[in-house]
């Protein structure tokens, strides 16, 4: 069996014993897809959950299940307590100064949404929004609707060759200037995987008073997070990709910040005083928290966080970094094979897009698939990107805590049975 890069709960350690420890605690790693082992390659769309959130989740549901906030007796005070707590272990993990700067949505699509809607009622005509070619739709749509609404004008910066934003380019046109109002920018590209100087970026923006979201679905996953460090005002981010239950996502926001944005929905639980006439707003986080939350969610992305830290995200990011470095390798060596930039493990995270020539992604999913290998074909809603590339899609890789070497070559075995095999080599 090749070495194996792997990732030890808590401590420097990399080596096979621990990664396979780990892998334990994954029961959909003991399965077969059409008689292979499960190669699972496609944690950036979502990733698989520890038993320790699974079970802690089944638990809760069976012993504490009660609406939060509204319910005064001891299974609603436990609840809202255990949803509390979760919300405070996620503003630790970001670094965030108060635990009301965490908004609880359903995902990183709403949480970006609930962004671009309350900014969005600030902007008026001649106020300019700027995103980036490499976004997924999640942050592009949503800016092209507040912009739509208020009449405000979205720029964009370009790419360069080597998959990086294209900064020189944008200070040549001032892309950012007095009259930018947001700018909204990933941190890790969830096609290219290129990782954005957000701090930099940061901190040109707020030279003109623009505020500064990030959408960190792919970064905060991966890499140690501080809200601070970043230098941003929002950062969005989804529990369904750092091993917790879908249905689950976060906006943080600067506290000063949030407490000039309107509510985004309307409903229970957000109001202060409500009459006939007119209504008052709770303050932030609850102002942007209608109805019933996803409250097991909640807590289940509060016990993934505690899983996060025990594994130590030092150690996980040096983990991604090493497979990343392996993955670029390999699939260097495989003839018909192209890598979209960036094609070096540096400043960047762990999904990697390439084509294979004469080969469609979906067929190359699809034949993958019957290996046992999951991987993305597509677009991977990042379809302006695509264009920008002069490529209709791309099959997409990408890792996290629990991959090992070996799974990689897996997917470069298959892919080059793939190629030989629509040349009509193989049979």
């Amino acid at each position: 069996m090749r070495a194996t890069t792997a990732v030890s709960g808590g401590s420097a350690t990399h080596n096979e014993t621990a990664l396979l420890a780990l892998r334990a605690d994954f029961p959909i790693f003991s399965r077969k897809i059409y008689d292979h082992p499960l190669v699972y390659l496609d944690s950036a769309n979502t990733s698989q959950k520890p038993r320790q959130v699974v079970d802690a989740m089944m638990q809760f549901t069976y012993t504490h299940n009660a609406n939060i906030a509204r319910a005064m007796h001891t299974l609603g005070v436990e609840a809202t307590a255990a949803y509390e707590e979760a919300r405070a272990k996620i503003a630790r993990f970001i670094g965030a100064e108060h635990a009301a700067e965490v908004v609880f949505t359903k995902n990183a699509s709403e949480s970006l949404n609930l962004a671009a809607y309350t900014l969005g009622a600030t902007l008026k005509p001649g106020d300019e929004v700027v995103i980036s070619v490499m976004e997924h739709h999640s942050n592009i749509v949503p800016w092209q609707l507040a912009c739509q609404r208020s009449g405000a004008k979205l720029r964009w910066f370009d790419i360069t060759t080597d998959g990086r934003l294209d900064i020189d380019k944008a200070r040549s046109v001032n892309l950012i200037n007095e009259r930018t109002k947001v700018v909204s920018l990933a941190w890790v590209s969830n096609t290219l995987g290129t990782l954005n100087p957000i701090a930099a970026l940061a901190a040109w923006a707020h030279q003109y008073g623009a505020v500064m979201v990030a959408d960190g679905a792919q970064g905060v996953p991966q890499l140690p997070t501080d809200v601070n460090v970043l230098g941003v005002d929002m950062l969005a981010f989804t529990g369904h990709k750092m091993l917790g239950p879908t249905g689950i996502g976060v906006l943080w926001g600067r506290s000063s910040l949030l407490e000039t944005l309107p509510p985004f929905l309307g409903g229970g639980e957000m109001i202060e005083v409500v009459r006939m006439e007119s209504s008052s707003y709770a303050p932030p986080p609850h102002r942007f928290e209608a109805g019933t939350p996803p409250i097991v969610q909640a807590y289940g992305l509060g016990v993934a966080v505690d899983y996060l830290n025990s594994v130590g995200m030092e150690n996980i990011a040096r983990h991604e970094h090493a497979i990343t470095a392996y993955a670029l390798e390999q699939l260097r060596t495989v003839a018909g094979v192209n890598v979209i930039p960036p094609t070096t493990s540096d400043s960047r995270g762990t999904a990697v897009s390439f084509t294979l020539a004469g080969v469609h992604p979906h067929d190359l999913m699809q034949l993958l698939d019957g290996r046992g290998i999951a991987v993305r074909g597509g677009h991977h809603c990042a379809r302006p990107l695509h264009e920008r590339l002069g490529i209709q899609a791309s099959t997409r890789l990408s890792s996290y805590l629990y991959t090992t070497t070996d799974e990689i070559d897996e997917l470069v075995a298959g892919v080059v049975f793939a190629r030989d095999f629509f040349a009509g080599k193989v049979r």
